[in-house]
């Protein structure tokens, strides 16, 4: 007969042997680190993504009135999620020609130098404005204005010389910028010092390329042999403003449109469009960088930059991107 101590002792025990077999929860988990969508601060938009080093850039739009988009700032990152803005990296005081409308920054480095492409003044037939090019010793800048003209001033084809995106072709090793709005996409050829266009091989400067549905804003990637070419669509001043895409077997294309792959979200955002990419090299961490509007805010000037993974289903594929408050998990670059 158990007295009651016995009868204690014994549920003591089976109560040790059950916690034995069993993973203790923590009481609290650990937070893990994102990086919060908008990324920084302030109304920017029509963000340029690229990767310098060990560290992630960010060149957007200072989004306003055209009279007040006369600078630039940039930021930079070693983890995603903790930023530092670098303020004016270049104004209207270095580009003597531009007035306003500065916008759409595209950036590259070559041969030890960093190069801003930009465009200025909203430029119509017959006006002085268009693309310009600078050029820092620096990723931070500042940088100097490298012609003290446009590069390009002319509308060819029906494009608006607007949001340029320089590529360099690991296959060529040449550089090739793809520009345009009004729905209308050039491609050009840049010269070694990025100070002219030279002609393709059969003589023309110019090609168009665009795909349907463009409107502007283009990028271009590589993966696994294939061109990835990638647009806005939509009006830039509304909700329904996007990203599509197409594959391609070379840089010239043909553009074949494949589908929408950025866009609102009725729960987080709306006219989530003009982005960039940032791949991490060596892996297959793809990030997509893109401005977009708060919910119940229509004001024209009112987009913030933000940032969510890409990913690619099986056949290479691009999959639709999920916007969220959230942003990405910190990612270093070793």
């Amino acid at each position: 007969m158990f007295s009651k101590r016995n009868l204690w002792c014994v549920v003591l025990m089976a109560g040790a042997l059950l916690s034995c077999g069993q993973r203790q929860k923590p009481e609290v988990e650990a937070a893990v680190a994102k990086s919060g969508n908008p990324i920084f601060e302030g109304w920017y938009a029509d963000p340029e993504g690229i990767i310098y080093g060990d560290k992630y850039w960010i060149y957007p739009t200072w989004s306003d009135v055209y009279e007040n988009q006369v600078f630039f700032d940039c930021f930079s990152s070693k983890d995603l999620v903790n930023w530092t803005k670098h303020s004016a990296i270049l104004d209207t005081a270095e580009v003597k020609w531009a007035k306003k409308a500065m916008w759409a920054p595209g950036v590259i480095s070559k041969d030890g130098k960093y190069y801003l492409f930009f465009s200025a003044n909203d430029v119509h037939e017959g006006e002085i404005g268009g693309i310009g090019v600078s050029v820092s010793d620096r990723p931070e800048g500042p940088y100097k204005d490298l012609l003290g003209k446009p590069l390009i001033n002319e509308i060819v084809n029906g494009a608006q010389p607007i949001d340029q995106f320089i590529y360099h072709d690991p296959d060529s090793d040449a550089y090739y910028m793809y520009y345009g709005g009004w729905g209308h996409c050039n491609m050009v050829r840049l010269n070694d010092d990025f100070t002219g266009l030279v002609p393709f091989e059969d003589g023309t400067i110019y090609k168009e390329v665009t795909p349907e549905n463009y409107v502007e804003g283009p990028f271009m990637f590589k993966k696994d042999g294939k061109y990835y070419f990638m647009w806005s669509e939509g009006g830039w001043g509304g909700p329904d403003y996007s990203v599509a895409y197409a594959i391609a077997d070379s840089p010239f294309g043909p553009f074949n449109r494949i589908g929408k792959i950025l866009q609102q979200d009725e729960k987080v955002a709306t006219g989530a469009g003009h982005h960039s990419i940032m791949h991490v090299p060596g892996s297959e961490d793809y990030y997509i960088v893109y401005h977009r509007r708060p919910l119940n805010d229509d004001a024209r000037d009112h987009r913030a930059t933000c940032i969510d993974k890409m990913t690619f289903d099986k056949d290479g594929f691009i999959n639709p991107v999920k916007i969220t408050f959230e942003g990405v998990e910190a990612r270093t670059i070793q």
